[in-house]
């Protein structure tokens, strides 16, 4: 009986700690994943949005770009941005950007 016990305990902290390591590597990603959205909007969008240039709706418009999500969508958002619009250039200076980095990147300068 005391052996199950024993065995019990290690499989518990054995579980414990893939728990933990999980929940870190998880941490780690999400906090990779907004460091690299905001690298790509200052390397690529913040030219534009941090100034307004060219009518750009500036980063941190909460409520302007919340009307641009609502009255286009966020697929049609998406496909603006592949496809360039007159004031900006196809791909908005991303040429490795996915359409969930796009997705992301608007959210981020929505906020």
């Amino acid at each position: 009986m005391r052996l199950l016990n024993i065995s019990s305990i290690k499989i518990g902290q054995a579980l414990s700690s893939s728990m933990v390591a999980l929940v870190i590597s998880i941490a780690m990603t999400s906090s990779h994943a907004a460091t690299d959205i905001s690298k790509i909007y200052n390397d690529s969008c913040a030219a534009c949005h941090d100034s307004g240039a060219l009518n750009a709706i500036k980063k941190g418009d909460s409520a302007q770009w919340q009307r641009l999500i609502e009255r286009k969508g966020m697929p049609a958002l998406i496909d603006s941005v592949k496809g360039g619009m007159i004031q900006m250039p196809a791909g908005g200076l991303c040429d490795s950007c996915s359409d969930d980095d796009y997705r992301k990147l608007i959210e981020y300068m929505s906020k």
